[in-house]
């Protein structure tokens, strides 16, 4: 099966980016394209083959997402290679060079969600997050027997949709360009509950960002994603008052934790980490 995959030299590549699940790179002499090195846990053949055939098929749906060429091996990992959006900067990125924007961002942010949303699925390609979601409380062992009860009911009164879902919908995934925008990391897209997608950006935003190193990989202070994250409420909700909607976003947050394990087996510490911020946002969002 490897014969059929270049082997890619990386030190013939650049590194030019990197976020929490790998890094890309590029090189002069193909001037259009861009590699993306996932971390090891995500650059098995499997994997990028799913990531290879997910960006396929959402460009499928009409949406705008860089083309995908094909998949390649660099060392013992697998790894894509696609167009290279040039000129481009992540909504991240433009809040980091242009603060001032930070607002007009999370609005855009909005708006093109909005239209993801709005967009029907192809529910024989994706999967539904909410059986996703069922799946995952039944494996996320860092969560008590109680507290799974409670979440799942939550989850079953959630109503079935057929709309796209990002399934990773954060400041880093939407990218401009030359007055275009693009969705990229589309690995996790799925159908269902736009809230599915707006709690893990209420996660990045309000739990995650007190993290050094999720600032670092945003390119965002703490300031910014609260202001972003108020921003983007305020915009979606047409209201100056979102408290209503942080709550219904704040128990997303905790489910998108557990989610999470049906995309990548949580290692020992991860389970503590998880089960640590499940704890805090069930307690405020759940029985507050």
């Amino acid at each position: 099966m490897d014969f059929y995959y270049s082997q890619i030299d990386i030190t013939q590549w650049t590194q030019v980016g990197e976020g929490g699940n790998g890094k890309t790179y590029i090189n002069q002499s193909q001037p259009d394209l861009i590699l993306k090195v996932n971390n090891d846990r995500l650059s098995t053949f499997e994997a990028v083959k799913h990531e290879y055939e997910v960006s396929k098929a959402v460009e499928g749906l009409g949406l705008p997402v860089p083309r995908m060429h094909e998949i390649v091996r660099v060392g013992e990992a697998y790894a894509t290679i696609s167009q290279l959006i040039k000129n481009k900067r992540s909504l991240s990125r433009i809040c980091h060079d242009e603060p001032e924007r930070t607002e007009e961002m999370a609005m855009l942010l909005c708006e093109k969600g909005k239209e993801l949303f709005a967009t029907p699925c192809n529910t024989d390609f994706f999967q539904s997050r909410k059986e996703q979601a069922l799946w995952a409380i039944d494996h996320a062992t860092f969560v008590c027997k109680k507290k799974r009860k409670v979440i799942r009911s939550f989850v079953e009164a959630i109503p079935e949709n057929t709309h796209c879902l990002h399934g990773d919908f954060q400041t880093g995934n939407l990218i401009q360009a030359d007055g275009c925008n693009y969705w990229i990391d589309l690995d996790r897209f799925a159908y269902g509950d736009p809230m599915f997608d707006i709690g893990h950006l209420y996660q990045v935003c309000e739990v995650y960002s007190r993290m050094k190193r999720v600032q670092d990989i945003f390119h965002m202070t703490l300031g910014q994603f609260h202001v972003f994250w108020d921003a983007f409420a305020k915009a979606y909700t047409g209201k100056e008052d979102h408290s209503a909607f942080d709550k219904q976003a704040g128990k997303f947050a905790c489910l998108d934790i557990i989610v999470r394990t049906y995309f990548v087996p949580p290692t020992f510490i991860e389970r503590l980490f998880f089960g640590f911020y499940v704890r805090k946002l069930f307690k405020k969002f759940f029985e507050g």
